[in-house]
């Protein structure tokens, strides 16, 4: 249902920036990749010396990585239960068709909020929150989520134990 109302729209009515048409990545660029996923804190020069390159040249694809988009930022992965955030959701929602846009920014201004995806099956939204106990998922499901004119319903999946699968897998 999700697929079907992304298709009813053109492409042209799309009100969000589009970045460039991404080029090929070579073998360096995924190498690159590769380090920034496992390390976001690696240095030019490391990462230079690891692909066999100049940091000159390490430099200026890590900055057409960025300006392609490929790279979206650089973050740290947080241990949520040690950073007081010791209950997690994933919430599926189902919402009005052709809403997806409207919804998608009420639900980056949710406290907590992670991870937000427009999906296809039996809901549209596929919604990853961390709350610091289960009484403020409540208060969030509750009140802030279903108060979301565009929202028909949800479902909340609590997470029991989670782990980031380790990069260099």
């Amino acid at each position: 249902m999700a697929s079907e109302r992304m298709a009813d729209r053109p492409e042209s009515e799309s009100k969000e920036p589009q970045p460039p048409e991404p080029r090929p990545l070579d073998a360096i660029d995924r190498d690159i990749l590769q380090i920034l996923h496992t390390d976001g804190r690696a240095s030019i020069r490391s990462v230079a010396e690891r692909v066999h390159v100049s940091r000159a040249n390490a430099y200026a694809r890590i900055n057409r990585l960025i300006d392609d988009g490929v790279i979206r930022g650089f973050g740290a992965r947080i241990n949520h239960e040690r950073a007081g955030q010791g209950a997690s959701a994933y919430i599926t929602l189902k919402i009005v068709q052709n809403t997806w846009r409207t919804v998608r920014e009420q639900l980056r201004a949710l406290p907590g909020a992670s991870h937000i995806a427009l999906v296809s099956g039996d809901f549209d939204v596929l919604l990853l929150v961390h709350t610091p106990d289960n009484r403020a998922l409540r208060e969030l499901v509750l009140t802030r989520l279903q108060s979301i004119p565009e929202v028909l319903s949800t479902r909340t999946l609590l997470v029991f134990e989670e782990d980031d699968l380790d990069p260099e897998r």
